[in-house]
Order: C-alpha cells, then structure tokens, then sequence
C-alpha cells in the first residue's frame, strides 16, 4: 500500500497555510493519468506566496486535477466539504494525492473547505442530511437546494466560511452571475482580511483580477507564472467586448 507523504511544517506566515506542494519524484509515481497530464508530470514543487492564488489554463491541462489533490492531502472530502463532511456519491478522484508533499505553516487554520461547482449537488444534499459540526443552519438557514445554484453557491461562502482558514475552490463561476462573481471577490477579500488563504482554479477574467494575487498557468510544459492581463482569459473577453460585432463576425462567417 503506497502511503501518503507527510507534510512539512515551515515558520508561520501570516495569512499562508499551505507554503508550497510538491510531487514526488518521477521514478516513484505511475504513468497513467493524472500523471500524463503534462502540468502534472512536469510538476515539481509549486510555491504560495500570496493569500490569493489562481491556477488557470485549458481544459484538461491538469488545475482541477492538482486541485482536487491538494484537497485530499489535506484530508478534505474530494467531492466537496470540510474534514468533516464525509460523504462518497463516486469515488472518482485521482490517487494524485498520495504523490504530494505538501509545506505547511505551524500555525494551523481553524477552518477549510474544498468547494467544487460539478459536485455542488452532491454537497447540498449531503448538508441537508448531517447534524455535525456543518449543520445547515451554519449554511444561512434555510437549505441550499431551496435556493438557486448560485444562491445556495454565495449562501454557503458567506455563512459556512468563518475565517482563519484555508479554502480550495474549482471553478466557482459556474454557479454566478457576472454580479454574483463580484460578491464573491468581496467576500473573499473580506475573509482574506480574516487571515485566511485561497487556491482557485477558475476561467473568470473577474475572479482573475483579484489584487496581488498569483496566477499559476497550466500549459503543455512546465506550469509557469503569469500576470493578470497576460491571461488569455482577460485579452479573449477584452477583445470580445472592444469589438463583438467584430469577433462574431469572425467567428460565424460563412465557410
């Protein structure tokens, strides 16, 4: 049985719970996926230096993946939830996580989360069923599939997340409105001023821009860091909206 390896502990920095990941080396993991994945096999230690940190790239190019094993290293629930939301709908998550080192600081968070918007269903259930320490009421009261998916998606960041802590979201705009994903900015800005830490994978030029963050992108060869408006997501949505009329026409021209 391969056995997952430990974290190292690293003097405090404010606000930064997790300072670095780091994937064993290549003659210790497998080669199926997710190691294939480029980002993946190329990984070898990722740091985080800010409360903010986004992982960006093309779908399939491995953010949600190495997501995800974070998650489970830190012993989070990979479909979604706290340490002590258990609950298995498909256990469908990558054994990526057994490959990890993660550094983390002395200082612990007195709270995590790993939110993920395809699972989101399975979450709300799973919250309407438990009486633990996430009981729906921590949720904002009434139970988030009552609410819109976007709704019950800002009801649980703004209710269930308390601060000092270390939160993983993937790809949170699925659930929001262009205004809604304004409103989570805020409200991450107000939990960061909580000393709390997040790692996003996320399309959103909006999510994107949030000031001073690191942005990790995903390519073919090694993951490389890059600045908000070198993102293809911001210039793509810029150029989009300086001149639709342009794009579409483009985009939509007779073959």
């Amino acid at each position: 049985m391969i056995k997952r390896p430990r974290a190292k502990l690293a003097p405090t920095v404010p606000g930064i719970f997790i300072q670095s990941v780091a994937r064993e080396p290549d003659h210790k993991v497998p080669t199926e996926f997710p190691f294939a994945v480029p980002a993946i096999r190329h990984l070898t230690t990722l740091a985080f230096s800010t409360p903010v940190t986004f992982f960006v790239g093309e779908n399939g190019s491995g953010k949600s993946t190495l997501l995800e094993g974070i998650a489970a290293a830190l012993g989070l629930n990979p479909e979604g939830g706290s340490k002590w939301q258990r609950f298995t709908t498909r256990s469908s998550h990558s054994q990526l996580f057994r490959f990890l080192t993660l550094t983390k600081s002395r200082d612990a968070p007195t709270d995590s989360y790993f939110l993920r918007a395809e699972s989101f269903y399975n979450l709300a259930s799973a919250v309407d069923n438990t009486r633990t320490i996430d009981n729906p009421e921590a949720y904002g009261g009434p139970s988030l599939h009552a609410q819109s998916h976007g709704e019950s998606f800002l009801s649980l960041v703004l209710h269930r997340l308390r601060g000092n802590g270390l939160y993983l979201f993937d790809e949170p705009e699925a659930a929001l409105s262009p205004t809604r994903q304004l409103a989570l900015l805020a409200a991450m800005h107000r939990l960061v001023q909580r000393n709390s830490q997040f790692i996003v994978a996320t399309h959103s030029p909006i999510l994107l821009g949030y000031p001073g963050a690191t942005i990790h992108l995903f390519t073919e060869r090694a993951l490389t860091t890059t600045q908000y408006l070198e993102t293809e997501h911001y210039q793509i949505t810029k150029a989009f909206l300086d001149n639709p009329e342009r794009m579409l026409r483009e985009l939509l021209r007779d073959v």
